[in-house]
């Protein structure tokens, strides 16, 4: 990933006495809103790294007594259940547009989220929406990838935060991370020492994302 350094500011702050520099900063914060579907590890790493470039304004969930809604609600941030049971997939994506549009959602994370969006979802938030998936995409990209990966006998795999286009998992890559796969591994080892890539790099993607380092342009990501 490229990264621009931040110009020198004048030395005159220019704040009206009593301002804090806190307060000015937090509005060019954008608001991150998160998906999720289960315990919320990725949740936690991207509230770890909130304050500088994003700030979490509301956690979704379509599963009730999902773990990361308790991680949130303990830390303030929004919480909202939306059931997917017995609804059209148009019907819910809805329901989920309104309440991230609510809450003023500037870019909408995937952490584990356990849905396939519609395409008009996914074209409403087109540049907005993103999510991180267990491979070096484009290789292995759906479900079982470790199993996947193991049987292949790959010799790395990891992790990559990506634009959500509408075909799965096949948008342009905005950050990626490696491990090596050990001949002794496990699909739940390989599982474990991804997981631990992807809580250090969707962070740094986000934040990437909300300074504007990279875009999703004609269909690339365009960095700087």
């Amino acid at each position: 990933m490229r990264r621009q350094g931040r110009p020198a500011g004048p030395a005159r702050s220019g704040r009206r006495r009593g301002e804090s520099r806190l307060s000015r900063d937090t509005q060019t914060l954008k608001n991150a809103a998160v998906l999720i579907s289960g315990r919320g590890s990725n949740l936690s790493a991207l509230m770890a790294a909130q304050g500088s470039a994003y700030r979490i304004v509301l956690v979704v969930s379509n599963v009730e007594g999902a773990g990361g809604l308790e991680i949130a609600a303990a830390a303030g941030i929004p919480v909202k259940v939306i059931p997917h049971q017995g609804k059209s997939r148009e019907t819910f994506d809805a329901e989920v547009d309104a309440v991230l549009r609510e809450a003023g959602a500037d870019i909408v994370c995937l952490a584990g989220f356990m849905r396939i969006l519609s395409d008009g979802f996914v074209r409403a938030w087109e540049g907005k929406l993103v999510n991180i998936h267990p491979s070096l995409l484009p290789a292995y990209k759906g479900i079982r990838v470790h199993e996947r990966v193991i049987e292949a006998k790959e010799a790395l795999s990891g992790a990559s935060v990506h634009f959500v286009v509408p075909e799965l998992d096949a948008g342009p890559v905005i950050a990626q991370g490696s491990v090596p796969v050990h001949p002794s591994d496990t699909p739940q080892t390989l599982a474990a020492r991804v997981l631990e890539i992807e809580h250090s790099l969707y962070p740094q993607a986000l934040q990437l994302l909300a300074t504007g380092g990279v875009r999703l342009e004609k269909g690339l990501a365009v960095f700087g």
